[in-house]
């Protein structure tokens, strides 16, 4: 009898379990809707084929409207608040949303101020995500930017650093009830998503 090699069990996808395990009430709201200077980032989650992915979740984290982090570690945010405290308190940075049948999620948030990036230069707004839905082995990463940004856009090394045809993946379009943000998994329209 030959000794057995044991070897990886393979990856495999379980769940999703993100509508019952990962959210909690106001997951969405950043901030409270009301608050000053508070937007609605909205969108729908599509597969390659363009149908919805009813089972998804969006998160966000973001800087404050002055360029801060609502982290112990960032000396220009304020926890539970913003920097200067110019949108009131409450913003804590962190949004979760899962998608609804129709691939549809929402945000209540403060449209982020200009932080610093790895080279000192500043970036544009932008609200980074992590997507997670069913099939998916990791999470896929990619930024919101907005579309009347357009100066701070033409300045930032990430966005610029991405292939010009495929920018507009990464630009929420301004509409009346907000900022409207699909994301597309595969295919022809797909987002860029990024690689940690």
């Amino acid at each position: 009898m030959s000794p057995l090699t044991p070897s990886l069990t393979p990856s495999q996808t379980i769940g999703p379990f993100y509508h019952h395990a990962l959210l909690w009430a106001d997951g969405p709201e950043v901030v409270a809707p009301g608050t000053p200077g508070a937007i609605r980032i909205h969108g729908r989650i599509l597969d390659g084929a363009g149908a919805p992915v009813a089972d998804g979740l969006v998160e966000t984290w973001q800087a404050d409207s002055d360029g801060g982090f609502d982290h112990p570690d960032d000396p220009r945010g304020t926890p539970g608040g913003t920097a200067g405290g110019t949108a009131g308190g409450g913003f804590r940075g962190f949004g979760r949303c899962p998608t609804d049948e129709t691939g549809s999620w929402s945000i209540t948030t403060l449209k982020p101020g200009r932080e610093p990036g790895a080279d000192g230069r500043l970036q544009a707004p932008h609200v980074d995500v992590s997507l997670y839905a069913r099939g998916l082995l990791n999470r896929l990463v990619t930024r919101i930017y907005f579309s009347d940004e357009a100066d701070a856009n033409a300045e930032d090394a990430l966005l610029t650093g991405v292939e010009p045809d495929r920018r507009a993946t990464l630009v929420a379009t301004r509409e009346d009830d907000g900022y409207r943000f699909d994301i597309v998994l595969q295919g022809e329209r797909s987002t860029v998503f990024f690689a940690l």
